[in-house]
């Protein structure tokens, strides 16, 4: 198993003179995870912990989207509908995101955090090709948490923030949808030997921790 691939980079550097050209093909040895979990394990505050810890770019495919909305685009308004009822985005609209992110990575990056993404099989194997698009693997850590502390705390957050998809009605569908769509993907992972999964029922720091010792793991296989 990979717990991310060695990036292959060139830079090209000409002389003070203008005259030569210079190309040097470099490795970086990227950190690459994929952070897994119904609405409300937890995710993004993980991502974020994961980011500055280890140095990581965080793609959070929800902000990416909630950006997509807020300019107002007619793309923004088709995904505003669909998220507001608690409905996935379709793949190949997500393809494009992602795509686009990778390819726009800086050449010194450490490595990546996708959060919230991939949600089906289909998003798995499509990111798996991705990424060996750029040469690249990653490793899935799935935060497992029951789901009646899920409903608690979406509906807290919902409170806080105002989030047309945090009241009850909404979150048990999510839920239902995540069950259905998102959970296959951990069977599909684990045939792959780069699944881990993880008990997100205690605090932030205690679930970071966790998080810490399966990367520390993966490493040394």
């Amino acid at each position: 198993m990979l717990l991310g691939a060695t990036r292959f980079c060139v830079e090209v550097v000409r002389s003070p003179d203008g005259q030569k050209v210079f190309s040097f093909l470099f490795k970086v040895k990227m950190l690459n995870i994929i952070l897994c979990g119904a609405p409300g394990s937890g995710k993004g505050t993980q991502s974020q912990l994961l980011a500055d810890k280890f140095g990581l770019q965080h793609l959070s495919t929800g902000d990416v989207l909630r950006a997509e909305i807020a300019s107002g685009s007619k793309l923004g308004v088709h995904i505003d509908a669909l998220i507001s009822r608690g409905n996935l985005v379709p793949d190949d609209m997500m393809y494009g995101v992602i795509d686009n992110y990778l390819r726009t990575l800086p050449k010194d990056c450490k490595g990546i955090i996708l959060d919230g993404y991939p949600r089906t099989v289909p998003q798995a194997e499509s990111l798996t090709e991705l990424l060996r698009k750029y040469n690249m693997d990653a490793l899935m850590i799935d935060l497992m948490v029951d789901e009646q502390l899920l409903i608690q705390r979406l509906i807290e957050r919902g409170k806080v923030s105002g989030r047309a998809d945090d009241n009850l009605n909404t979150i048990r569908h999510r839920i239902a949808v995540y069950h259905n769509q998102t959970e296959p993907i951990a069977n599909y992972y684990l045939h792959q030997g780069n699944y881990f999964a993880i008990n997100g029922n205690h605090t932030v720091d205690e679930v970071f921790l966790q998080i810490e010792r399966i990367i520390k793991l993966a490493k040394n296989q």
